[in-house]
């Protein structure tokens, strides 16, 4: 929550941070159309909103920091992104198997240095499937690796059996993962099912035989076939099998820990069908990283260097990344939203014939009427109240498209500065930590386990928060 919250944050830096900061300088352009050529607004350059996004940034640091360890949810880590489920969880409720994902370290000079992994595994009926030494880690190391440094283990097995192993071998069992913490989040690596196609390739050898982990980058748990479940961790229903050994078979299911990228590799082996449908499928070029940073550098020199439209600037990116297969031409359809386009092709519509109608200065005529003789600034606050309450029940870019028009009125009717009321609105529909409505709090709901309630709790304090940040570094950098 701290993460997406400051990533919200962080989209009011710049006029390309968020989508509403995108769209801002087109509904201003839009909003000159009808006014006279001495009442013309400016734009906003790229990070004109800079000053004003750097204090609500560290506003909700310091927030998380002080209050953190009150308003955060204290619940168990390391659940399924996708059933709520703990990788432990899973494997005992789907398969029957028993097993703890444990952190040990071994320390310099140990009895097991010299040892080869799949040795270890066979003779204590567990899976080491990851090992660091001196920061160099290596996730689902091959089983003829040796040890030959001292260093961490990643072991999956009972852990009453690993605790044993520790007192036996002089290793160290830490209470929760830290060096393989990040490594085993289900936003990276989790456990997934494969099947053995017929007629595939490997029909009849062994994992040893195919080097398994080497060659596939993912560790075999167990092997499901008909109703038997083989696993090299015992428990009293399931003897312990050295599934190095036992021959692959048409329609078994391969029970794997793997990174999401090496099954999303897999997809295209003829030998297995992936069953697992509901991970992260990106594929990571890191070859194309120099064509990805250029011409990212050449969209924000165009924006900062030329007058050229912001849309066009990032146009001309983001067919350069198409051009040098950064990503495909499919790839960049999938990413659009056109969920979004849709709205704003109908809203954009709406708010020019709110504009150009008058309706806007009807609407603003009739709140200033009723709010006579306020400061300027309340009428500011007022707007900025509203945006957020609209961003809550509709889409931030809509609220922007519907309320920006309506700002500017009211600040000309009020005397005030209709670009800085413009751009209130702007920052303002990023003021949607209250409930789970923003993209990026919807995308972490999940895979952090928070509930409504949490949001209710941790979001209502960072609202108004914003809302007292955001105008008083307006009212001082403007």
């Amino acid at each position: 929550m701290p993460m997406g919250f400051v990533a919200i944050l962080g989209g009011t830096m710049t006029m390309v941070g968020s989508s509403p900061m995108i769209l801002l300088n087109d509904l201003i352009i839009g909003a000159n159309a009808d006014l006279p050529a001495d009442q013309q607004i400016d734009t906003f350059g790229l990070f004109a909103p800079a000053p004003i996004g750097l204090a609500l940034i560290v506003s909700g640091i310091l927030y998380f920091v002080i209050l953190g360890r009150w308003i955060l949810p204290n619940r168990a880590t390391g659940e399924d992104a996708t059933s709520g489920q703990s990788i432990e969880a899973y494997l005992k409720q789907t398969y029957g198997l028993k097993a703890d994902l444990v952190e040990v370290e071994m320390p310099p000079g140990n009895i097991l240095i010299g040892h080869k992994i799949d040795d270890i595994m066979t003779a204590h009926h567990l899976y080491i499937i990851g090992t660091s030494n001196e920061g160099e880690k290596v996730l689902n190391p091959s089983t003829t690796t040796t040890l030959f440094n001292a260093g961490r283990l990643a072991i999956l097995g009972r852990r009453k059996v690993i605790a044993e192993i520790c007192e036996i071998y002089g290793l160290r069992m830490l209470p929760q993962l830290e060096e393989f913490a990040d490594d085993f989040v289900t936003s990276r690596a989790s456990v997934a099912e494969v099947v053995v196609r017929p007629g595939a390739s490997i029909i009849g050898k062994t994992p040893s035989e195919l080097q398994f982990r080497l060659s596939y980058g993912m560790s075999l748990l167990a092997i499901h076939r008909g109703a038997e479940t083989l696993s090299l961790v015992e428990t009293a229903d399931h003897p312990a099998v050295a599934l190095q050994t036992v021959p692959l078979q048409a329609g078994d299911t391969l029970v794997v820990h793997t990174p999401w990228e090496r099954l999303s590799l897999l997809k295209s082996d003829r030998d297995f069908v992936v069953v697992t449908s509901d991970f992260p499928e990106e594929e990571l070029r890191p070859r194309k990283m120099g064509w990805a940073l250029t011409f990212f550098a050449i969209a924000l020199a165009l924006v900062l260097f030329t007058e050229l439209r912001l849309s066009l600037a990032l146009l001309v990116g983001a067919v350069g990344m198409i051009a040098t297969r950064v990503l495909s031409v499919d790839e960049a359809y999938r990413a659009v939203g056109w969920n979004t386009v849709f709205l704003l092709a109908s809203l954009i519509p709406l708010g020019m014939a709110v504009q150009h109608t008058g309706t806007a200065d009807w609407i603003a005529h009739k709140v200033l009427l009723h709010l006579h003789g306020w400061p300027v600034w309340t009428l500011q606050a007022g707007i900025a109240v509203l945006a957020t309450v609209f961003t809550l029940v509709m889409s931030n870019v809509g609220a922007t498209v519907l309320l920006v028009p309506l700002a500017i009125s009211v600040a000309r009717e009020a005397g005030g500065d209709p670009a800085l009321f413009a751009l209130t609105v702007a920052v303002s529909t990023s003021n949607s930590f209250l409930i789970p409505t923003h993209q990026v709090n919807a995308l972490l709901m999940g895979p952090a386990g928070y509930r409504v309630a949490d949001f209710l709790r941790a979001g209502g304090i960072m609202t108004v928060l914003f809302l007292v940040v955001s105008q008083l570094a307006m009212a001082l950098a403007h």
